[in-house]
Order: structure tokens, then sequence, then C-alpha cells
């Protein structure tokens, strides 16, 4: 049985680097490497830069750690989605490798 992932998509990358600790330091999960989306509306947002953080481990350990990444993420930028995936297909498996945060 695959780990399960949690998504956290946040305002700002400073946001995102204090819901991944917040996450961690909560819950005994590890991290995936951040995603980076630029909306369309990005001029019309608080932060104009939304930032996905993947947590992985147990289902109760990777909901844990959404909760606490997302109380985190609502004291600074705020949040803009979260989902818990318990039991994640191979190839959204593959997709959590992928990030825009390395490219220009």
């Amino acid at each position: 049985m695959a780990e399960a992932v949690g998504i956290l998509e946040v305002f700002g990358l400073t946001t995102a680097f204090v819901a991944g600790d917040a996450g961690c330091k909560a819950a005994n999960v590890r991290m995936e490497v951040f995603d980076k989306n630029k909306p369309a509306n990005a001029d019309s947002l608080p932060v104009p830069l939304l930032v996905t953080v993947k947590y992985r481990g147990s289902v109760a350990d990777v909901t844990a750690a959404v909760e606490a990444g997302e109380a985190a993420a609502m004291t600074m930028g705020g949040v803009v989605t979260k989902h818990v995936i318990p039991n994640p297909e191979d190839g959204t498996q593959k997709m959590l490798k992928i990030s825009a945060l390395d490219k220009n």
C-alpha cells in the first residue's frame, strides 16, 4: 500500500516553508518537493504566487500534518485548498515529484 499524500496549497513561498515546518513538527511525515503556480488572475490575489506543500506518511500522520500546516499558513499568507489522498495511484505518485520551482 502506498503512503498517503497530503496537499496544502498556500499563498507565497514563505507561507509554504512555515506550513511545511509546522506539519513536519506535528506528525511523522516527510515532504515532497514544493511546487508553484502563478494563476492567470495572479494580480488580483493577495499574494501572486501559489505554492503546494506535499506531505507523505500514514493517513493519520498526513491528516495531522495538513491540519497543522493549514493552521500555520492561516496566520500568514493563507490557504487556497487542501486535500488528503489516502492511497494514491501510481500515476499520481509520479506527479508528486514534479516541481516548477526549478524552472525559469
